[in-house]
This record gives C-alpha cells, sequence and structure tokens, in this order.
C-alpha cells in the first residue's frame, strides 16, 4: 500500500490550494479514505473523510473550507482548501481510514502565510 500526497505550497491568507493523493495498492472503492495533517509540535489529526459510499464528515475546524474528493477510477483522493488561514500550516498526508500505520507517504506542507 502506497499514498503520494501533492499540491501543497505557499499561499496567502484567504488563498486556495488543492492537495491530490495518489493512492496504490488498496481496493480503493471498499475504504473510507481520509486526509490527515500535522502541524509543528502537534499531533496528527483528522481533518476530512469520505466514506465507501462518499459520505463526507470534516474537523470543526474546516468545516465549510475544505472540500473532499476521490476518484475511484484513478484512485485519487482531493482535498480542495478554501479560506485557508494561518492555522492551517501542517504537513498534510492521506491515508485510509483508520490508517494504516504503516502506509504513512512524505506528506505535502502547506504553509499559509501573508
Amino acid at each position: 500500500v502506497e499514498f503520494v500526497e501533492s499540491g501543497g505550497g505557499l499561499v496567502q491568507p484567504g488563498g486556495s490550494l488543492t492537495l491530490s493523493c495518489a493512492a496504490s495498492g488498496i481496493s480503493f472503492s471498499t475504504y473510507a479514505m481520509g486526509w490527515y495533517r500535522q502541524a509543528p509540535g502537534k499531533q496528527r489529526e483528522l481533518v476530512a473523510r469520505i466514506s465507501s459510499r462518499d459520505d463526507t464528515n470534516y474537523a470543526d475546524s474546516v468545516k465549510g473550507r475544505f472540500t473532499i474528493s476521490r476518484d475511484i477510477a484513478k484512485s485519487m483522493v482531493y482535498l480542495q482548501m478554501n479560506s485557508l488561514k494561518p492555522e492551517d500550516t501542517a504537513v498534510y498526508f492521506c491515508n485510509k481510514n483508520p490508517p494504516y500505520a504503516n502506509a504513512w507517504g512524505q506528506g505535502t506542507e502547506v504553509t499559509v502565510s501573508s
């Protein structure tokens, strides 16, 4: 199982980014997938989840600003992030939900700063 994240970068407060995650070695349509983030000095947290039936859930801190989606045919998961805030600065990861402990990728870094 492998997850490869991309799309991070430096963005000003109020800006937008779309993160992508390529998944391999997993029956993609069977499992729920999640986007997680880890800010400096903090524990990794789940920010968005999409179920096998495409039901979505979000952390309160991102609700209304972030949108998770997936393309089963391409084994891709996306995170559209709007109205970004400095507190969204973190390394973002994707993984199954609940996660495979040994399948964390390198993540993609998002920095929100003026």
